[in-house]
């Protein structure tokens, strides 16, 4: 049985919450007469997309989500990627609400190196936005035409776009106003199935 990867990115008062649910599949392709074998690449599948209502409380945000990690499908078999940029307290709710699910917490920072302390990741924001761009890329992420939100997804994504200025990267519209908190939630999901080893070098790079 594979596994699940939730992205969580927790809203503010005028911030929308969102979710992602990632799965990464493996297809078999075509013959390879050299390796004797069928040539087999892995794609992340978006198997759910969720906005929470803006005035959503933080301990409501936290029902919903235990209900989604403790559900059928889903229980024992997810790990929980959250944005904690800001908001300490949604965290420690989650740590404390029994999810049958390992939490990865995420402080947005900027630079280039990705650390850990006080029971924080430290992920730079370019990190995140790379990874996403790489991945949409190389076609490894499967997005369902019928998918509720695909459609905004996909609006979020046109906007993301990493310019090299004179005092580094900027990365445009990103976390600057305009909705984002789809794009953030899949590429948490997407970057915690990187943390955990589950997505190969292929997708990785």
């Amino acid at each position: 049985m594979g596994e699940f990867f939730i992205g969580l990115d927790l809203g503010q008062s005028q911030d929308f919450t969102a979710m992602a649910i990632l799965e990464p599949v493996v297809v078999t392709g075509e013959w390879d007469a050299v390796a004797f074998a069928h040539r087999k690449t892995m794609t992340l599948q978006l198997r759910y997309l969720e906005r929470i209502p803006l005035g959503t409380t933080y301990p409501e945000v936290v029902a919903r989500v235990r209900e989604l990690t403790r559900s059928a499908e889903l229980r024992g078999r997810c790990h929980l990627q959250v944005d904690g940029t800001g908001v300490g307290r949604p965290v420690d709710l989650l740590r404390a609400a029994e999810l049958d699910c390992p939490i990865r917490a995420a402080l947005i920072v900027s630079g280039y190196a990705e650390s850990y302390q006080g029971g924080y990741h430290h992920v730079p924001k370019r990190n995140l936005i790379l990874g996403l761009q790489v991945l949409l890329q190389c076609g490894g992420l499967e997005i369902a035409g019928e998918m509720k939100l695909g459609a905004a997804l996909l609006e979020e994504m046109a906007e993301m776009q990493v310019k090299q200025t004179g005092r580094g990267e900027q990365f445009g519209a990103w976390r600057e106003g305009q909705h984002d908190d789809l794009v953030l939630a899949v590429a948490l999901a997407y970057w915690g199935a990187r943390k955990s080893g589950v997505v190969g070098l292929a997708l990785a790079a």
